[in-house]
């Protein structure tokens, strides 16, 4: 993830337009509100008390310590130390400020090496913790921008939100547990937190981490590494109704009907609506965190995804507003209308397929489907796609067999499925999916896809269609991903190829 935010306001009615910084882990906003400055960040738990002091853990440049004694990691943050100092002094002119920043980079990369020394130390690093090292580096992206923001004369401030989580939301989790659900009350409170957090920096611009700290049984565990967007979306949805637009700042023009890296055809869509945004997104095309569009939607906040090296370009608009439906579901378009086709075609590469085939008859139905499922849920596995039989369930998941740690689970898994029946296993699959948001209402929609595949000469491992009716899937072999792409692409969505011929790739011959 990469990105910059670029701060707007709409001002008067429009209310508020929020920048999201995406993967550096920043988001910058423009207030609307005078108030007094309130309080400062909340102390990092990576600031040593004295940097400089005795005890057990030092620096590279602590006194008493040969450079052999060092932790191979000591050099990995002195490198994060010399690149963000490097770039202070290319962007910060002000002595006075570059020379603050300095000993904040400084003051943040000693603690770090602290940190990461009592880690090593004690033989153990938790969940939590490896959020707190991650959050590192956003806390240093955040100063940087806010020191040049206040360099060219912008009255901005940098806001920690690491401690920002209620303390009574942490009850939530017991000691143990493996995954406690965050559910909507959690999100309300935090959104509720961070708007009252942002509106005491006034008029000053925030430049915000999106990190926002320690969350029951941890943020990465429990969000993944899109929490930056969801805490852009958080504070979105807590500003509401001032906020009449979050933009979310990335490296593509935003959301086409194909991965533009592997189909030369892929249009740009310029309105897409949050289910076939979501269901792009679980199933390979990751642009949005889903998370996000749940917290947004449900205030009828529009998303914008812009691209930081084409600030010009309009983007895709994620629309709350959903299409209407035809008349009658076999209607279709109205008569001159041009005909809705689906809206985009993804993958999701790294399948694995999982076949559990009973052995016998004495397992009912219900039973074999809830032991199955309950052996998956100890392990915590997560399944994409399932087709099931009375007697035959295949799964189509995330492959976890790489490494040696993945291969021990993947016997484990095995050895504990092979209780319930036999047992095979079909690795290098990928998933192809075909989303539209009224696909429903498309007749013939499926049988075209799938005699594209066969006339491509693409064997067919598994169909599912989504409850919701806007998602056809089908597991096929990884080795065909992008050859089954442009064909879809091209037969489904109707685009044509350019060039002699009508030649788009050598994937066709």
């Amino acid at each position: 993830m990469s990105g910059y935010a670029t701060p707007t306001s709409e001002g008067g009615e429009r209310g508020r337009s929020l920048s999201l910084a995406s993967g550096r882990g920043f988001t910058v906003l423009e207030g609307e509100k005078d108030k007094e400055r309130e309080g400062t960040a909340s102390p990092s738990p990576f600031h040593p008390v004295n940097s400089t002091s005795g005890g057990a853990f030092f620096s590279s440049t602590s006194r008493g310590r040969s450079a052999p004694d060092l932790p191979a990691f000591y050099s990995t943050i002195d490198l994060l130390q010399s690149e963000h100092l490097a770039a202070a002094r290319s962007l910060i002119s002000g002595e006075a400020l570059l020379r603050e920043l300095e000993e904040e980079i400084a003051r943040d990369c000693e603690g770090l090496k602290m940190f990461l020394r009592a880690a090593q130390v004690i033989d153990e690093i938790s969940p939590r913790s490896k959020d707190s090292i991650v959050g590192v580096g956003e806390r240093l992206a955040c100063k940087l921008v806010a020191a040049a923001l206040q360099d060219r004369g912008v009255d901005a401030e940098f806001v920690s939100l690491e401690n920002i989580v209620p303390s009574s939301l942490h009850e939530l989790s017991d000691y143990g547990e493996r995954t406690v659900r965050l559910e909507q009350p959690f999100y309300d409170a935090v959104a509720s937190a961070v708007a009252e957090r942002i509106s005491q920096c006034g008029r000053r611009v925030p430049v915000v981490t999106g990190f926002f700290g320690p969350v029951p049984n941890s943020l990465l565990t429990q969000i993944g590494r899109g929490y930056t967007d969801l805490l852009a979306a958080l504070l979105a949805a807590g500003l509401h109704p001032e906020t009449s637009e979050l933009q979310i700042w990335k490296e593509v023009d935003g959301i086409f009907t194909a991965d533009p890296r592997k189909v030369p055809t892929a249009r740009l869509l310029e309105v897409i609506y949050p289910e076939e945004a979501k269901e792009l997104t679980y199933y390979g095309s990751e642009v949005v965190h889903p998370f996000v569009m749940d917290q947004v939607m449900r205030m009828a906040i529009p998303i914008r995804i812009k691209n930081i090296e084409n600030p010009q370009g309009s983007g895709t608009i994620i629309s709350p507003s959903l299409p209407s439906p035809p008349s009658s579901p076999g209607a279709g378009a109205p008569p001159g209308a041009p005909r809705r086709l689906p809206t985009a075609v993804t993958i999701k590469d790294n399948i694995i397929i999982l076949n559990v085939a009973s052995t016998g008859r004495k397992t009912s139905t219900h039973g074999f489907l809830a032991s199955i499922f309950g052996i998956l849920d100890r392990w915590g596995v997560t399944v994409d796609l399932v087709s099931t039989s009375e007697v035959h369930v295949s799964m189509a998941l995330e492959d976890f067999t790489a490494g040696s740690g993945g291969k021990r689970m993947r016997d484990r898994l095995v050895h504990e499925l092979s209780k319930i029946g036999h047992v095979t296993l079909s690795p290098g699959m990928a998933i192809l999916s075909l989303v539209g948001s009224q696909m429903r209402h498309m007749v013939g929609i499926s049988g075209r896809m799938f005699t594209t595949l066969a006339e491509g000469n693409i064997n067919i491992e598994m169909i599912s269609q989504g409850a919701n009716e806007i998602n056809i899937s089908c597991v096929i072999d990884g080795r065909e991903a992008v050859k089954a792409l442009n064909l879809i692409h091209m037969s489904c969505l109707q685009v044509k190829p350019d060039g002699p011929k009508g030649r788009v790739g050598p994937w066709l011959y």
